[in-house]
């Protein structure tokens, strides 16, 4: 297995620095894949120096990655059912000259399309698509990496089984999942899964051996697991959640984001209704809402799909599933997600606002809630990945990308990185690397700013 130095010298110091235009010189479908990397595949040198299997979805290859992932895990599909497409009606609109500030400066959208890694952007408005870009290769019909986006379509399911009367939030997770009894879950409502707030101590860097950390992203199938140099790591994901043994907080009294936890939720699912989750994203999401292509999801060596970062879709059935959050969770004709479910979603209490953390906003129902009055609603995801709603404007925006990591990302579980994996981090990035990460942090900065600039506009046309 490569050790923590390697993954970092390999993720970040191999990425060139990417073409940013200048003003006035931008283009809506420019690429920022450079045809000259080794490492991509070309069907002219099949001696060419290939993707490595541990890392795979590290930068600078997740710019091909993120695009073909059935080719580097194993994979469960997740049937579109046979019915009728939901329309997706067009009204072309061009806002790439609309402008935003950030820090001071002045962007244009198509200044931050450039300078962000998209891959695929689509704006929704009034239940008719405003703008659709395809960049770096993405075609209609190919599935994207949702990364942890896929936690919002996990938790979306999931409130489609509370809605069938299968879950109740407010019992414990060990009354669905007795074997949990043995773990730090004791005690932890299923509410507290959901919101993040379960006392359970997950500890990174996930690129760091035997943290639980570690452990998960092995054991989710993603990267080879060497037997031989972790005989006693776990096998799946199953056994990576009976690790977690040690509480660091009471249930309930603060925010942690952990993506186990949208595993747990998963398996809650299977146990409650005997189906695999695959089977459930079909029957009870994707078949209903109308979406025009299968989706599929990556699974570990159990059969357990990754439920908080395997997801895999087009653009277009991404904004499928964003307009069936802004019609209430109805669509042709049929309530496919419970309009309570939704409506509660989006009305997190003062309570989980309080316990955040540093960022604005409150973590609910597996969904970001940006403003307790607006109520606009979002979930992100590794690389640059987005979906964003705001109900009260009939207004989403899907955004599909490749982001390099940020030293943080690479080191550690979460933002709050350990000191020491900064400095690491930092010390083994070249002089390119680092001015490829400030575009990085610059375009993370800059998202927030440009979505609700483009809402703002179409508000007001």
């Amino acid at each position: 297995m490569t050790d923590n130095r390697d993954i970092l010298k390999m993720s970040i110091a191999a990425a060139p620095v990417p073409f940013l235009p200048g003003p006035g010189k931008a283009q809506s479908t420019v690429s920022h894949m450079d045809a000259s990397h080794d490492w991509l595949p070309d069907p002219m040198r099949p001696d060419a120096p290939m993707i490595p299997r541990t890392g795979w979805d590290l930068s600078p290859y997740n710019r091909w990655t993120f695009q073909h992932v059935r080719e580097w895990t194993p994979t469960a599909s997740i049937w579109r059912g046979s019915g009728p497409v939901q329309p997706l009606p067009q009204r072309p609109t061009d806002i790439d000259g609309i402008t935003f500030e950030v820090e001071g400066r002045r962007h244009t959208i198509r200044e931050f399309l450039n300078h962000s890694y998209t891959d695929g952007f689509l704006v929704l408005h009034r239940g008719e698509v405003v703008a659709e870009k395809y960049m770096n290769g993405l075609e209609p019909h190919t599935p994207h990496l949702a990364m942890s986006v896929t936690k919002c379509i996990t938790g979306t399911l999931f409130g489609i089984l509370v809605g069938k009367g299968l879950i109740d939030p407010d019992r414990l997770v060990t009354q669905y999942l007795p074997e949990l009894e043995a773990t730090a879950y004791r005690g932890a409502k299923v509410q507290h899964v959901l919101d993040m707030t379960a006392g359970v101590k997950v500890a990174g860097p996930y690129t760091e051996p035997y943290t639980p950390g570690h452990m998960f992203q092995l054991a989710a199938g993603w990267w080879p697991l060497e037997y031989a140099k972790y005989p006693d790591y776990p096998k799946n994901t199953w056994q990576a959640v009976l690790r977690l043994t040690e509480q660091e907080a009471p249930h309930g009294s603060r925010f942690s984001y952990r993506s186990p936890e949208n595993n747990v939720l998963g398996f809650i699912m299977q146990r409650v209704t005997g189906k695999m989750i695959p089977e459930l994203f079909s029957s009870e999401l994707w078949a209903p809402m109308g979406a025009e292509e299968d989706a599929y999801i990556t699974v570990d060596r159990g059969g357990f799909p990754c439920t908080d970062g395997g997801f895999n879709a087009t653009l277009r059935d991404y904004a499928r599933f964003a307009l069936l959050h802004l019609r209430g969770g109805k669509l042709n004709g049929k309530q496919i997600v419970p309009s309570e479910w939704i409506e509660e979603t989006r009305t997190a209490d003062d309570h989980l606002f309080q316990i955040h953390g540093e960022e604005p906003g409150a973590y609910h129902n597996c969904f970001t809630i940006h403003d307790p009055k607006r109520r606009d609603y979002s979930h992100g995801g590794h690389g640059g990945q987005l979906i964003y709603m705001d109900p009260e404007a009939d207004f989403a925006v899907v955004k599909l990308s490749c982001q390099p990591h940020q030293y943080w990302q690479i080191t550690s579980w979460s933002v709050r990185a350990d000191t020491k994996f900064k400095q690491a981090a930092e010390a083994a990035l070249s002089s390119a690397a680092k001015a490829e990460l400030a575009h990085t942090v610059e375009a993370q900065k800059m998202t927030r700013p440009a979505i609700c600039a483009i809402r703002d506009a179409l508000a007001s046309s």
